[in-house]
């Protein structure tokens, strides 16, 4: 297993090993140190079938030492992390050629060194897309990812995507996107290069949800596509409830409505400006519901300001009544889980969103402009179990009166009961750990049945 160096990548590459794990194979995940240190603990009884490998991650002009994920970094330093994690071939090349009983490298969109290393080892691939099947599919084929280039060129609906549906970045987005992007490999050409390169494509998705795309991936690659669904995160334990943070939060969430309280979290990764983060709050403040909102600081942002200033003045005490500024971090997940909470404004990440669906919460899209969360808001958006935040496609501006008004059509507006009732219908998909299983168990009977001669193109 060898996962993009982002904590939303890492989780879902260490939930699909502990399911191959259960199943008999023995994995080797392998990530940096400082990654590895993040994960949770392994169950007892896996722990002789999972043998974490930490590979140091060789240092490069233009990254802060110790960086070692994407959460540390602002946007801007993203590609120095690429070219560090392009450094790895060495080290990963000496530990395959020392490890003979390898057979699969299961491995996310960066490595795109990777397939003729593999090639020479006679080690099959699996290219794992963390993102839904949508966002792949508007990539297109590798010939159109390997081409691409002008922020422009993604801001119309492919014509190969020959379904209806609106899944477009705004030119804000693909224009911030570049900024994360290696000038000399973008994330397109390595995503083309590792399709090309492995035997079948994987996806954190299912037909249920996404059935057009997941058959247009097919035909694009002409290689097999099997999903793994959803991946949805396990809900803590009762007895990881004690701590008097989650206390506090919870009963600040008992003394409310049920439904009633939306929840603001925009990621580990997105950094407004002062002035939006500001439109933001005065927004939150105009909707006059119950909110909680996790207020983050990027670090190694240069000239970041302190949580004190990226609050306007005064917002706290304004709103102390219905409104519950958390610093940092926060339990979104028995936060999210609480019913007493209806709603979930979100920058637009798969993984938010599948938590949020999980459990049948209305979204409010504000997308995060970076990867795939503009196509992800533009999806569920049109899927009807949530309203986008209107925001000026060229520079991404927004107004605290647009952020109001969407809040509220989400939460309460009688108009829209029919996105609050498509968005709980969701828990039909989105919670269902039989079928979970069943696309997990598909997914492992290709790799033990799987001939090279069979499925070659």
């Amino acid at each position: 297993m060898f996962p993009w160096l982002a904590y939303g990548h890492i989780m879902p590459f260490l939930h699909v090993s502990e399911f191959l794990a259960q199943k008999g194979h023995h994995i080797y995940y392998i990530s940096t140190p400082k990654n590895i240190s993040r994960l949770p603990k392994l169950p007892p009884h896996l722990c002789s079938n999972i043998t974490f490998i930490p590979l140091p991650l060789p240092q490069v002009d233009g990254l802060p030492p110790g960086v070692e994920s994407t959460s540390e970094l602002p946007i801007h330093k993203v590609p120095y992390l690429k070219k560090a994690h392009d450094k790895l071939e060495a080290q990963l090349t000496e530990f395959l050629k020392k490890s003979s009983q390898v057979r699969w490298i299961i491995h996310d969109f960066a490595p795109h060194w990777l397939p003729p290393v593999a090639t020479q080892l006679g080690i099959n691939l699996v290219f794992f897309s963390i993102v839904c099947a949508s966002t792949i599919a508007f990539a297109g084929p590798p010939s159109e990812m390997l081409s691409r280039q002008r922020p422009e060129d993604f801001t119309v609906v492919p014509v190969w995507m020959d379904y209806p549906n609106n899944i477009a970045f705004k030119l804000h987005e693909t224009v911030s996107h570049q900024e994360c992007m290696d000038e000399d490999v973008s994330d397109f050409q390595r995503t083309g290069q590792v399709i090309q390169g492995c035997q079948f494509v994987t996806m954190r998705s299912c037909f249920e949800f996404e059935p057009d795309q997941i058959q247009l991936l097919s035909k694009l690659y002409q290689k097999p596509v099997v999903p793994v669904r959803l991946l949805p995160p396990s809900l803590p334990s009762n007895e990881d409830k004690r701590d008097e943070e989650w206390e506090a939060t919870k009963k600040w969430l008992d003394s409310k409505e049920k439904k009633s309280v939306f929840y603001v979290a925009l990621g580990s990764e997105v950094s407004l400006s002062q002035e939006l983060t500001h439109q933001l709050a005065f927004g939150l403040e105009k909707s006059n519901l119950p909110f909680i909102w996790v207020v983050r600081n990027r670090p190694l942002v240069e000239g970041q300001m302190g949580h004190q200033n990226k609050i306007p003045p005064g917002f706290e005490e304004r709103v102390s009544d219905r409104g519950l500024v958390l610093r940092d971090w926060a339990p979104q997940l028995r936060i999210l889980a609480h019913s007493y909470v209806g709603g979930l404004l979100t920058h637009c990440g798969w993984s938010s969103i599948i938590e949020a669906l999980k459990l049948g919460w209305a979204l409010i899209l504000f997308s995060g402009v970076s990867s795939d969360q503009g196509l992800n808001a533009r999806l569920l958006h049109g899927k009807k179990v949530g309203l986008e935040i209107e925001r000026n496609e060229q520079d991404g501006s927004f107004t605290s009166d647009l952020v109001a008004k969407t809040i509220r059509q989400v939460m309460v507006e009688p108009e829209r009961e029919m996105i609050r009732a498509n968005a709980w219908a969701m828990r039909e998909t989105f919670d269902n750990e039989e079928l979970s299983n069943n696309y997990l168990e598909g997914f492992n009977r290709l790799i033990e049945g799987f001939a090279p001669s069979a499925l070659e193109v």
